[in-house]
């Protein structure tokens, strides 16, 4: 039986690291494409050397050519540019689209029946870009946000308690950025609330520092993002998929209605399986929950509406 295939474009620190846990775990093998000559081809090698000594199996191959990517189950796409010192988060989101629809454009062509993880920033209206390259269905493009969000949060809420992280489950809905929405009445610890657990003003504590996750790993490494967490948190999205687990994961998907919200791009709990994205759990929100979701979504309005036509 032929394993999956998993292609991962970008080899720098996400992408590189996206497909290590990729191939270590088993899932598929995988292919790690870039447009710098040489990059995916060293780090592929450096990957399948590992092999041995992880004791794993799956292929891991670096190539600057798409046709090695044909038959993808999956396509991660984490390539893009940081931003750099006096650009503009416009500047970075116009420069990225164009990079997102080319690759997106070159990825579909190989592979037309393939499942889109997109990775790269700004999320959400990179999301929009490769729906309009791919011509996908709402099911077949799905944007990492969410399950790295509650990871933080998950982490946040286990470092405060002094509990496993395994026993806690949170919440994050709405756009992936400072708006982002932590609901801690559906955040616990082994089912129980953390509203019964901690103050109102840790909790808002906990949910300020989760929603700035990203920019705090920033401060601390000077020179570009993190990798480690948002490697994890998309391969635990490929993994739902490619074992059609069902895992039930906050990602950001095309609504058609649901939470009031109509042909955005917005981070919700989905169920994730073999279909990709093959429903959207609606939740009940409190007035306050719905306005800060809605404020939330408002952003990512704001910033599609910048996007290059």
């Amino acid at each position: 039986m032929a394993r999956n295939k998993v292609t991962v474009i970008g080899a720098g620190h996400v992408g590189a690291t996206t497909a290590q846990r990729i191939a270590e775990a088993g899932l598929a093998d995988v292919v790690l494409v870039d447009i710098v000559e040489g990059l995916p081809q060293g780090k592929g090698l450096d990957l399948a050397e590992a092999a041995p000594v992880v004791g794993h199996d799956a292929r891991v191959i670096g190539t600057n050519d798409y046709a090695d990517t044909t038959g993808s189950d999956i396509v991660v796409v984490t390539s893009g540019l940081a931003r750099q010192p006096g650009m503009s988060r416009d500047d970075l989101m116009t420069k990225n689209a164009g990079i997102v629809d080319a690759v997106v454009k070159a990825a579909v062509a190989a592979s037309p029946d393939a499942i889109l993880i997109i990775v790269t920033n700004p999320l959400d209206a990179m999301c929009h870009v490769a729906m309009r390259a791919s011509g996908f269905p709402r099911e077949r493009v799905i944007g990492m946000a969410g399950a790295l969000d509650s990871a933080r949060f998950r982490t946040f809420i286990a470092m405060e308690l002094g509990v496993s992280v395994d026993d806690t489950h949170a919440f994050v809905l709405g756009g992936h950025g400072d708006t982002m929405v932590p609901l801690p009445r559906y955040s616990t610890v082994a089912g129980i609330p953390i509203t019964e657990l901690m103050t109102p003003e840790r909790i808002a504590a906990l949910c300020e520092r989760t929603a700035n996750g990203g920019a705090e790993v920033v401060a601390l490494l000077k020179t570009g993002s993190a990798y480690y967490a948002p490697a994890a948190a998309t391969a635990e999205m490929v993994e739902s998929i490619l074992l059609d687990r069902k895992r039930v994961l906050p990602c950001a998907v095309l609504l058609k209605g649901e939470f009031g919200v109509d042909g955005l791009f917005v981070g919700v709990p989905v169920v994730l399986g073999a279909g990709g994205m093959e429903r959207v759990v609606e939740i009940s929100l409190t007035d306050d929950e719905r306005a800060a979701f809605e404020h939330s979504a408002d952003a990512v309005r704001q910033l599609v509406a910048k996007l290059p036509a």
